[in-house]
């Protein structure tokens, strides 16, 4: 491993893991193999942890060092390749664990994104590392095709779908930038195991309702944060009777329900797919006389590792420990849609079709329904049909494989002649990226996996999300409707399911050191405080896109100055504007040089939900906001913003009383009391956080005081160290 200052790398593993001690959640557990009961996902991570007695059982809430089998970046891979050669690094450690594919932009031909793609495949080449190029496919679903997503491994990747590995047994979790970065050199990066969750679903699917209906309806049901940063076993007696790939689509989506993993077990249906995918793998890619079949010799994909795991499948221990347990019956679900703009809205098909909702674009396409059965139900739909006059349907395979399957079917076919729009295996539009897009008011129903506002083009549409079918006969017929092929009793019968909480414990509180020992050990270079005038987004769930629209991400020439123009702008396009004119008002009337001076963002829950884009905090903290409190946070934002420098505190409470006193109607998701304000700057509110106690005191134009006090009370010691530095790149240069 050619690194500068190995030692100086593992300190900067243990620092990390400090990273998060210091934010309020315990540490390392000290549970001994012997008779501690263990979840799946427990036992996977038990694998792949490193640096770790091997006499203790890992368990929900330690932090681990992990070494994954596989770490995937996609488009990304150009701002990976400079944190790896910023932090000091130049030779990736292990070469068999690192997969780079280009999936995002590839229907952008200009010279610089050409340039980019090239860049990142001499790089590869120059490391050894596996590479798929453009129109090979989207990144996960190769991960699956290939085998480096497979039971029981742990795998992760620069994006916030890695959840998707779940669908085959895998334990699938996104990483950011930096991390993927430090896994080049080192072949490991830390983990806190999150919560362990599980959803029972019992019965089974009438004819009609897919997998895409179960997510959407558990996104839709469970909506109050049940999953926030949490991991989810599926059990029950409806798992058997789904298909690995509805499987792979609602762990794919259980990203958009908050989850860090949504992981199935490994049973006689995981294990019948993969004889099949064998044997397609071999009629897909044929050999020519006594050549050996790529059964045989596939590095990952073979029939002994397939023969190994049917010996020695892993399952979750009787009395393992889950903190939630969520039920819904498969037998009462009919089919729904998410929507318009939220998956946090499910409504019956049925509901959505008496209002005649017209529609102008339909899409097939992303790594959550764009495989060869989801490509079939469509085409069962449309062929020999025409698509609606005026409606768009666009059409995107999941892979390269994918499509070959499709074609050799006849379905590839049957859907073009129904005028569907071929487009290259890949992201596209449901990131926001090349043709097809959502223009201002046009309404448009999607397979993908997100509906945010502005996602998919202009945030003046409206984005709706079904299951592939009913996304084909929508656009058959120009309004969101059902297939007329859908049974009756799917249709009509038991429009809301049955779901419940089973067992939801009390949470624990857990009491923070710096609240009693007077306060947080504050770095001599770290402001003492934050102060200057608040603005307040009544928003729950707002999400990366809104943040930092998909359209900037994968422009790696972004200035921090332009990062800073552009954010918020799919949620409120004044945001930059307000801030910036604030931000001037505040340093030209700064007194106290050891406080930190800037507008305070304050919002609701699930803040920073969504994609893994590290832009969406950074933006932020280019704009001039060097804190954000909210109701809770998402963890991968969370990550993004301690790496790159910024203040993420909780603290519900003022998030409540903000809602009362300036949310339309006096709750959140609607705006400001003013006609059409969406953010609320509070100019004549000051507000003042003590960095070491996390006493918040916000003091009104009245002179009144109120008093809060964040979560954790006070900003940790290796939280100042990074913010210090100027984020955690700077941070490891200056160790090395």
């Amino acid at each position: 491993m050619k690194v500068a200052g190995r030692h100086g790398m593992q300190s900067v593993l243990s620092a990390r893991l400090a990273v998060h001690r210091s934010i309020g959640v315990r540490g390392f557990a000290s549970s001994v193999l012997c008779g501690v009961p263990q979840t799946y996902i427990e036992k996977v991570v038990q694998k792949y942890a490193v640096d770790w007695d091997p006499s203790v059982k890992v368990q929900s809430g330690d932090y681990v060092s992990i070494q994954p089998a596989t770490v995937m970046t996609h488009d990304n891979t150009g701002p990976v390749i400079s944190k790896f050669r910023s932090i000091g690094a130049s030779s990736i450690r292990n070469k068999e664990q690192v997969v780079f594919t280009l999936d995002h932009d590839v229907q952008n031909k200009s010279t610089k994104n050409l340039e980019k793609y090239s860049k990142i495949e001499k790089f590869a080449r120059e490391q050894g590392v596996d590479f798929y190029p453009a129109g090979r496919g989207i990144g996960h679903q190769i991960l699956v095709e290939e085998g480096y997503a497979f039971p029981e491994t742990l795998v992760v990747a620069s994006d916030s779908h890695s959840n998707m590995y779940g669908g085959v047994g895998a334990v699938g979790t996104p990483i950011v930038r930096t991390d993927a970065a430090a896994i080049w050199a080192t072949g490991k990066t830390w983990w806190q195991i999150p919560p362990m969750i599980k959803v029972e679903l019992t019965g089974a699917l009438r004819p009609g309702v897919t997998g895409k209906d179960v997510i959407v309806a558990l996104c839709g049901y469970f909506n109050h944060d049940e999953v926030l940063n949490g991991a989810i076993e599926f059990t029950g007696s409806g798992v058997s009777a789904l298909t690995v790939d509805e499987r792979l689509a609602i762990s794919n989506m259980t990203t958009e329900w908050g989850a860090l993993a949504g992981v199935f077990p490994v049973d006689d249906t995981t294990l019948t797919w993969y004889e099949q995918l064998l044997r397609k793998h071999d009629k897909l890619y044929l050999n020519i006389g006594s050549a050996p079949k790529r059964s045989d010799t596939h590095p990952r994909l073979n029939w002994s590792r397939l023969a190994q795991l049917e010996k020695q499948r892993l399952s979750s221990d009787a009395d393992a420990s889950y903190t939630k347990h969520l039920r819904l019956d498969l037998s009462t679900l009919s089919p729904h849609v998410s929507g318009p703009n939220s998956v946090k809205v499910s409504t019956p098909l049925t509901e959505l079709e008496q209002q005649n909702i017209a529609i102008h674009k339909a899409y097939l396409v992303s790594c959550v329904n764009s495989r060869a059965s989801d490509i079939a139900a469509a085409a069962a739909v449309l062929r020999g049909r025409k698509v609606a006059p005026g409606v768009e349907f666009y059409l995107g395979a999941a892979s390269s494989l994918a499509q070959k399957e499709a074609e050799a079917s006849g379905d590839w076919g049957a859907l073009l002649a129904a005028g569907a729009r071929p487009l290259p295996a890949g992201c596209g539009p449901c990131i926001g990226l090349g043709v097809g897009l959502l223009q201002d008011g046009e309404v448009g129903i999607s397979a993908t996996n997100r509906n945010y506002k502005g996602r998919m083009g202009s945030p003046n549409a409206l984005a709706y999300l079904a299951s592939p079918a009913v996304v084909a006969a929508s656009a058959a017929k120009g309004r969101i409707c059902a297939p007329d092929s859908l049974d009756t009793s799917s249709r009509s019968e038991s429009v809301s399911p049955t779901f419940d909480v089973v067992d939801q414990p009390q949470k624990k509180v857990v009491s923070d050191a710096s609240s009693s020992s007077g306060g947080t050990q504050l770095d001599p270079a770290f402001p003492t405080s934050f102060s200057g005038s608040l603005i307040f987004a009544p928003q729950d769930n707002l999400n990366t896109d809104a943040l930092y629209p998909g359209k900037y991400t994968y422009q790696d020439d972004i200035t921090p100055t332009k990062q800073a123009e552009v954010v918020m702008e799919n949620y409120d396009p004044n945001f930059a504007q307000v801030v910036a004119e604030e931000r001037k008002r505040l340093q030209s009337s700064a007194t106290d040089p050891q406080s930190q001076a800037g507008v305070v963002l304050v919002s609701g829950y699930n803040f920073g939900t969504g994609s893994s884009r590290e832009q969406a905090a950074t933006a932020l903290k280019y704009a001039g906001i060097p804190v954000v409190l909210a109701g809770s946070f998402s963890d991968v934002f969370k990550r993004n913003a301690i790496n790159n420098g910024l203040i993420c505190l909780q603290c519900p409470e003022l998030v409540e009383d903000l809602t009362l006193a300036y949310g339309k109607d006096q709750v959140r998701n609607q705006g400001g009391n003013q006609p059409g304000e969406i953010s609320v700057l509070l100019q004549d509110t000051d507000l003042h956080l003590d960095s070491a106690t996390g006493k918040v005191q916000l003091r009104k134009p009245d002179g009144r005081v109120a008093n809060y006090t964040t979560r954790p009370a006070g900003i940790g010691r290796s939280i100042q160290e990074i913010y210090v530095a100027g984020g955690m790149e700077n941070w490891v240069a200056e160790r090395l």
